[in-house]
């Protein structure tokens, strides 16, 4: 873990977050006092799993099948 002033932080932000994303955590003080530490953000995206409720579904053979002008004239009101 890496301790740098605020000044230096300023200076060195590009080469600090790089250092940040190849995996070193560091630490920003004032007068010698810790105050922050920059950490990567984790990556929150999953993959997504295909088909996960394809046995809950169902879809009508004629889903394709243009709607009923009574129901299309409803969207129009």
């Amino acid at each position: 873990m890496k301790e740098i002033n605020i000044y230096e932080a300023k200076t060195n932000l590009s080469k600090i977050i790089n250092d940040v994303l190849e995996g070193e955590e560091i630490i920003i003080g004032r007068a010698g006092l810790p105050l922050v530490k920059i950490i990567p953000i984790e990556n929150k995206k999953k993959n997504r799993l295909s088909g996960l409720f394809k046995k809950y579904i169902e879809f009508s053979e004629d889903i394709d099948k243009p709607l009923p002008s009574k129901i299309i004239n409803q969207f129009y009101k």
